[in-house]
């Protein structure tokens, strides 16, 4: 579910679930002060949905020890079975898949837009923003409408800073584990 990035609860989405559980308190609180209580707890129903949300969400989050170690994993993999397995992850986000060729690895395709990914620098521990600008000048000559770069290793703050004003997704760490599923 895709909540507006600036909404109460598109917030809280972003935030640990213990806010949220702080916000279904404080709205118990207030409405019980004016209304029964039933009507106060049926009042806390948002939040107490977004606070399991979200537990759910964190708790699924590999610790960092966790994380690194499903990393080098991945960056132990052969092209050929990571590139499965990003394959795979992608339709079941609901996209068509190909091949593609030059910068790109995949193109991904969804109700008619074009997602051009760059998957195959996975392994190199540092990515800098070279690799990125080349992925959007490419999306730029294929009229993509989004690209995403792939990273198993650190993405330098520049290369991330580089990618946010381009509007490039960057899957790497948690995402990239969750996603591949080692």
């Amino acid at each position: 579910m895709k909540l507006p990035e600036n909404s109460l609860f598109g917030i809280l989405m972003r935030r640990d679930w213990w806010v949220s559980a702080l916000g279904a308190l404080i709205t118990f609180m207030v409405v019980q002060l004016f209304m029964p209580w039933g009507y106060a707890l049926f009042a806390t129903l948002p939040f107490t949905i977004i606070t399991g949300m979200v537990a759910w969400k964190q708790y699924r989050v590999p610790s960092g020890a966790r994380l690194e170690r499903k990393l080098e994993a991945i960056r132990a993999l052969p092209w050929e079975e990571f590139a499965h397995k990003l394959e795979l992850a992608f339709k079941a986000e609901g996209y068509t898949v190909k091949p593609s060729k030059g910068i790109a690895d995949f193109e991904l395709e969804q109700l008619g837009y074009l997602t051009l990914v760059s998957a195959r620098r996975w392994k190199v521990g540092r990515t800098g923003a070279e690799p990125i600008r080349e992925l959007v000048e490419y999306g730029q000559k294929r009229q993509a409408r989004q690209c995403r770069y792939v990273a198993a290793g650190e993405v330098t703050e520049q290369a991330r800073a580089y990618a946010k004003e381009q509007g490039v997704v960057l899957i790497d760490g948690v995402d990239l584990v969750q996603r591949v599923g080692v």
